[in-house]
């Protein structure tokens, strides 16, 4: 698969208008503090705020807003599906960064819509962190805020956000973040298949790619609107497969948590880290199927190397 054509790119330098900020805190009081001292120095500096955080952490900072003059200056981004693939999370970004380009300053607070990750979201939004950096390394200035909680999250979590952000927001003080690594990300690996269908597809083949999902997602309960959905994803993917990752590929099917999962792996290699990350202009050839794909999928991982070829994972929430 080389839909433009993800080989781990040079990371960006820390040097960009882009001032991506990590904020580890410890519990909600915490949280609040911090959040609303950036809401209102923004305020102070007639800057505009979008809010893309957990539903929980929403309610809590528009009860602080509420009678503020700073309460006019924030939006809240819908995360109930928005920020739950956070492969969707970069475009709705860029539409607010687009406000600064018409001389409205803008700043953003972004939190993992998440209670409770799993290895694979929390590995896709730590990627999703990363690739901030570069989505935004020629960007008009603006300022993001992360917060992360580190009463919560697993360590391992917090310290791949450590090396994911330039700057960091520490006991009160924001400065340079030593902990930034400017290289290319490392991946975990991914989690092995357990009691997995496969089926083989080439050219001519994308009839039996549709029943098998079918097949297997009918067993599980899986079908109107999510099942549709799954199918043109899946289509898609393999019909990349064919016309750029060699011809041929190999569809793995299996449950994981409450996940239906979809794997499709090929020859091809994937060089653009940003694809499917970024809404198709109306003049754009091609390059339209991951983004696609990442609109219907609950989660989509990929990994591409030259060596190993290409691996896409759909995942979709199972009902129940």
């Amino acid at each position: 698969m080389s839909e433009n054509s993800t080989t781990s790119p040079e990371a960006p330098t820390r040097e960009s208008a882009f001032r991506h900020e990590l904020y580890p805190y410890d519990g909600d009081a915490q949280f609040l503090d911090g959040a609303m001292s950036f809401i209102h120095d923004a305020h102070a500096g007639s800057e505009l705020v979008l809010v893309a955080v957990a539903e929980s952490k929403e309610r809590m900072l528009r009860t602080e807003l509420e009678g503020t003059e700073a309460a006019g200056g924030v939006t809240f981004l819908d995360t109930t599906t928005l920020g739950r693939n956070p492969g969707r999370l970069i475009p709705a970004w860029r539409d607010w960064v687009s406000k600064a380009a018409e001389g409205h300053p803008v700043r953003g607070i972004s939190e993992s819509a998440w209670n409770e990750p799993s290895p694979a979201e929390s590995s896709e939004f730590g990627y999703h962190e990363w690739l901030l950096n570069l989505a935004f390394a020629q960007s008009p200035a603006w300022w993001l805020l992360c917060p992360y909680d580190t009463a919560v999250l697993a360590p391992a979590a917090v310290e791949s956000a450590r090396r994911c952000h330039p700057m960091l927001l520490d006991d009160g003080a924001h400065g340079p973040n030593s902990a930034y690594v400017q290289e290319p990300y490392a991946f975990p690996e991914l989690t092995a298949p357990a009691d997995h269908e496969e089926l083989p597809y080439q050219r001519g083949r994308l009839a039996a790619v549709r029943a098998h999902v079918t097949a297997c997602a009918g067993r599980y309960g899986l079908e109107g609107t999510r099942l549709s959905e799954l199918l043109i994803a899946a289509c898609e993917v393999a019909g990349n497969s064919i016309k750029h990752g060699g011809g041929r590929g190999v569809l793995r099917t299996w449950v994981e948590g409450a996940d239906l999962i979809c794997e499709f792996h090929d020859s091809g290699h994937l060089q653009d880290p940003l694809v499917g990350r970024l809404r198709p202009t109306i003049d754009q050839v091609g390059g339209r199927g991951l983004w696609l794909v990442q609109q219907l999928c609950d989660l989509v991982q990929i990994r591409s190397t030259a060596q190993t070829g290409t691996t896409v994972r759909l995942h979709t929430r199972l009902p129940g």
